[in-house]
């Protein structure tokens, strides 16, 4: 067990199954007795959503079984990229750290162990500024229990206050100064269009933080630290979310890493290999995505014409 426990950064909103579910799941893990709680419990969006905030809110209220729970309950909605910047931000401020969750995730028993580890081992490591808690569903063999590289995964994460404090959320200087060469660099190599992201935030399209984040650590040359079978599993892809489409296709067949002693990496440098795999899973599912779309219209055509 890790000695040195984190504060755990949790963000609700109005799904009381997947809450519960989520914080069931992280009392199963032996540090959750040692571990600060802070509870972000976002107000309702419109009147819709009013009776599933307040069961979320009497849920979260009989929350036991962490050394302590403290509940920070918004008065008007911040939407989830608002909470999570001013939540990081507050706890970084005065931890120095943070374990960031959201309420649609299953944990491994050992997902505080393996996160607390990893904050100890690279606090003092400058190039290491990210510790994800999930991976894409790629062949672990020969990898090793964990590797770094330069993309962001947000399905459980946790950094430290001298590396979050760089944040930036700035599309439109993003979108001027950025070449192409870097942005293909960021897509990993034209795998996947993470820079899509950033341009529907500048239309205002969406609100997001994820990729912005990443995007900070990508231009500040820092390093992500992934395990490589998932300590996490995102059971929020049902529909029910606010930023989610319904479809688990980066989490279906995963099975929860159950290794308790994880073996992290003493050498940070960027693991060719796993990046080569996760590119090959990425080609492959979005070639599964084009011929899905072209069967759909295939059929709505059919349907239309004859």
């Amino acid at each position: 067990m890790a000695t040195n426990t984190s504060p755990i950064a949790l963000f609700v909103y109005n799904r009381p199954k997947h809450t519960r579910e989520t914080v069931e799941a992280l009392l199963k893990n032996a540090e959750a007795v040692h571990s600060d709680l802070f509870i972000f419990s976002d107000a309702a969006k419109h009147e819709g959503a009013q009776s599933a905030v307040n069961e979320v809110r009497a849920l979260i209220h009989q929350i036991t079984g962490f050394k302590t729970i403290t509940i920070i309950e918004r008065e008007k909605n911040w939407g989830l990229a608002n909470s999570i910047i001013d939540g990081v931000t507050a706890i970084c401020d005065k931890y120095g750290r943070a374990i960031v969750l959201e309420d649609d995730l299953i944990f491994s028993e050992h997902f505080l162990g393996y996160m607390n580890s990893a904050l100890n081992m690279y606090e003092d490591n400058q190039l290491v500024w990210h510790i994800s808690g999930w991976n894409y569903p790629i062949e672990p063999s020969g990898l090793g229990d964990a590797f770094f590289w330069k993309t962001m995964n947000c399905w459980g994460w946790a950094t430290w206050a001298n590396r979050w404090n760089k944040f930036s959320k700035k599309p439109d200087e993003m979108i001027r100064s950025w070449t192409p060469q870097k942005i293909n660099a960021f897509n990993l190599d034209g795998t996947y269009n993470f820079w899509r992201q950033v341009k529907l935030n500048r239309k205002g399209k969406i609100n997001t933080w994820a990729v912005f984040w990443y995007a900070t650590i990508f231009s500040h040359g820092g390093l992500c630290l992934n395990p490589t079978s998932s300590y996490v599993m995102n059971v929020g892809h049902d529909g029910t979310g606010e930023n989610c489409r319904n479809s688990d296709h980066f989490s279906m067949h995963q099975i929860i890493n159950k290794k308790q002693d994880i073996d992290l990496p003493e050498l940070v440098s960027v693991s060719d290999d796993a990046i080569c795999r996760i590119k090959s899973f990425l080609d492959k599912h979005a070639r599964q995505n084009l011929a899905i779309y072209w069967l759909r219209k295939i059929q709505m055509i059919s349907e239309t014409y004859f």
